[in-house]
């Protein structure tokens, strides 16, 4: 017996969707979208986003139409979009569900409660967000969900960014 790097069930290489082999090719940041309506919280990491700026902003994502974040954001219509850094590889793989958050990954840290939602405390750059339309249109398997962005925080120490590429986190 021997042990080696691969992944056991991982599929090859040719029998993978090529749709997501050229998404894993791309560049994402790290994104954690939080919740919180009638007293239950909500989460979910996200590199599936893009901000486009205007007056007002947007954020704009794909999310998981079963998810819990997508449950609870249906019914506040606000959320809070926080970019996460070096420091934040744990808890971006807890609200993603590929690593265990004893107690649900909302006691790994300090949050913030604001109008829009929990805000971890510590990372770099936050956005207060309202829900743009509750019905949004399914693009592949996610909803296209849109926020306007309300209001931004940005901390005095700027850490590096998190950012996922071919299923591994790198800083930039």
């Amino acid at each position: 017996m021997t042990i080696h790097g691969d992944h056991p069930f991982l599929p090859p290489e040719s029998e993978r969707s090529p749709v997501r082999r050229l998404r894993g090719r791309l560049a994402s940041p790290v994104g954690l979208w939080t919740t919180e309506y009638d007293g239950k919280r909500a989460g979910l990491t996200v590199s599936s986003m893009l901000v486009a700026d205007g007056e007002p902003g947007y954020v704009i994502g794909l999310l998981d139409p079963d998810s819990d974040l997508w449950e609870t954001l249906r019914e506040a219509r606000t959320a809070v979009v926080s970019l996460l850094g070096e420091p934040h590889r744990q808890l971006a793989d807890a609200f993603g569900y590929v690593a265990p958050a004893p107690g649900g990954p909302f006691r790994m840290i300090d949050w913030t409660d604001t109008t829009w939602g929990p805000a971890p405390v510590g990372v770099s750059t936050w956005a207060g967000c309202t829900l743009v339309d509750p019905d949004p249109p399914q693009v592949g398997w996610g909803l296209q969900v849109q926020l306007e962005i309300a209001h931004v925080e940005f901390a005095a120490d700027d850490v590096p960014a998190l950012v996922h590429r071919r299923g591994r986190y790198v800083t930039v």
